[in-house]
């Protein structure tokens, strides 16, 4: 009896201390979550301050919740809001279209198809996910100055695409591996031809991978600043990243209305990220496990 009442004893004390142990780790992981979320939520209903509110008290709500700030910005044309907003839809949907198409079809010939020049092809763009694009800013501006495609609407898609591939080209070969061959060849048999077999089975399997792949290059080629700033000198042609720099001063600035700008065109990648979450982790575990 005496040695049951100890196991209890201590089957009890172990249970208390794993509860222990579950609300630490959650209340750690709760503080981390409010850390990332507390900056949104002080951008909002700053926002709605005036600047002379604002530079009295950064951190406290407003008192008067006025939006005159997205009134001015949604009005005045001589922000280019919308133009910037329209240009960066059509530079980074184009450059998507692109990555996936690519990144497909060059991800399937490396794990399907044997030549000699595979795996120096495949370490040849895994080299490109090491290489810090910053340090090549100032050779591309050149080769773009000499071959005259600056300030052009599609002068953004060569260095997106370029930079976009390698993730996506590593991503999709490792989850095409996964895909049993056998799928093909019984499509051989059955008389499809290799364009029906790859466009019919095989990419909408890889459907999961490729969204994924879409999603993360959603948000770094509409957030993406620096080539935009090298390359791009023309109000007109400038994308998002660009316009929000026209709240910035030399002596001061409206952040009240910096805020007010980054939340409008931030509206649509937040919704995006809240809504495919789910995808993007299951796309890169499926890609690192079936790699």
């Amino acid at each position: 009896m005496q040695k049951k009442a100890e196991i209890t004893a201590v089957r009890k004390t172990s249970k208390v201390g794993t509860a222990i142990g579950t609300v630490l780790i959650n209340l750690v992981l709760w503080i981390f979550s409010l850390s990332c979320i507390f900056p949104l939520i002080w951008m909002l209903y700053s926002s709605f301050k005036e600047k002379r509110v604002f530079n009295a008290d950064i951190v406290g709500l407003p008192k008067v919740w006025d939006p005159v700030n997205y009134v001015k910005i949604l009005s005045n044309k001589d922000y280019h809001l919308w133009q910037s907003m329209m240009n960066s839809l059509r530079t980074t949907g184009l450059s998507i279209i692109m990555i996936v198409l690519f990144s497909f079809i060059v991800g399937y010939i490396l794990a399907r198809v044997r030549f000699k020049l595979n795996r120096p092809l495949y370490l040849m763009f895994l080299m490109g996910m090491l290489i810090p694009i910053h340090s090549l800013l100032v050779p591309i501006y050149v080769v773009f100055k000499n071959a005259n495609l600056l300030d052009k609407w599609y002068t953004l898609l060569f260095p997106y695409v370029s930079f976009g591939l390698p993730m996506g080209i590593f991503l999709t070969e490792g989850y095409v591996k996964g895909i049993p061959v056998a799928l093909e060849e019984a499509a051989s048999i059955d008389g499809a031809a290799f364009s029906r077999t790859l466009w019919t089975i095989i990419f909408p399997l890889c459907r999961p991978i490729l969204v994924t792949i879409a999603i993360i290059q959603i948000f770094g080629c509409w957030n993406e600043f620096s080539f935009a700033l090298v390359l791009m000198n023309d109000v007109n042609l400038q994308t998002v990243p660009l316009a929000l720099t026209q709240f910035k001063g030399q002596f001061a600035s409206d952040y009240p209305k910096q805020m007010a700008a980054m939340l409008i065109t931030m509206a649509p990648i937040v919704i995006m990220y809240f809504a495919f979450n789910g995808q993007i982790i299951k796309g890169m575990v499926a890609g690192a496990v079936k790699g």
